[in-house]
């Protein structure tokens, strides 16, 4: 069922075409179009040369999640390109929901806005099977289990846990580096009064050095931390690691957690 959400996303049109037909080639005609019309509303923007920016930016998100280190880089964008002369094109996207900007925070410390690196975050589409069409990513590949979680899985999997956490925990989402950039955590979570940091495994292998590192680092500030895998649900310590399938309950399934009731 994960691949098949990875297939098909969560946008309506997709979503009731498969529920009727149950065809994913006509998904893909669905997710073309949706892409298509989001490229033709680039246009009406007000300044007509942040047009090319804008596609740019948007057709740069798949080379930009398929690196190791998933942060935002201009020059994939365009060669020699400059933050400052696409931060219109960029807030243009980000206002209008059509992409989400995930920021670096410097510490991982309440307010996570007070502590973030403007210079530093990652960029994902809203919804996942946006990202695998946007990638030219042939729904025939999620008939190869082996080979969906090998090629482009990080950015895959990424995209589906922010897609879901955004649903429930609207702009409280940030990402924490260490300072000599050896650790990375995928996302922290502003949750009530305390830091979650939350770290996204693809497979069943959930060593999680990125989660000790904070602790080891920042120990004290976090009652929970929150990895989500293949594994099944279950509580280590202070470690929560959720199913990829049950993301949608994360905010139940930490709630929980703190309440030391799983």
């Amino acid at each position: 069922h994960l691949k098949r959400y990875f297939l098909m996303g969560g946008l309506p049109e997709a979503v009731a075409r498969w529920v009727n037909e149950r065809d994913s080639g006509q998904i893909d005609s669905i997710l073309y179009a949706i892409i298509q019309a989001y490229e033709h509303d680039f246009a009406k923007h007000p300044e007509p040369r942040e047009y090319p920016k804008l596609i740019q930016i948007w057709r740069s998100i798949p080379s930009q999640l398929a690196k190791e280190n998933k942060k935002f880089f201009y020059q994939l964008v365009r060669e020699g390109a400059r933050a400052r002369e696409y931060e219109d094109a960029l807030h243009y996207l980000v206002s209008s929901d059509v992409v989400t900007k995930v920021s670096r925070c410097t510490k991982p410390a309440l307010p996570l806005s007070a502590y973030e690196d403007l210079s530093a975050f990652k960029l994902y589409t809203a919804d996942v099977a946006l990202l695998r069409r946007l990638a030219q990513l042939d729904n025939s590949a999620f008939l190869h289990p082996s080979r969906l979680f090998t090629e482009f899985k990080g950015a895959f999997t990424e995209t589906y846990i922010l897609q879901s956490l955004s649903a429930s925990f609207p702009a409280s989402l940030r990402y924490w580096t260490s300072s000599d950039n050896r650790y990375e955590v995928d996302f922290l979570l502003q949750y009530k009064d305390m830091v979650i940091p939350i770290e996204v495994k693809a497979e069943t292998n959930i060593s999680s050095p990125s989660l000790k590192a904070i602790k080891r680092l920042h120990g004290e500030d976090f009652p929970l931390r929150v990895r989500y895998s293949l594994q099944n649900l279950k509580l280590d310590g202070d470690i929560l690691n959720i199913p990829l399938f049950m993301a949608d309950w994360s905010e139940r399934l930490i709630k929980l957690a703190l309440e030391k009731a799983l």
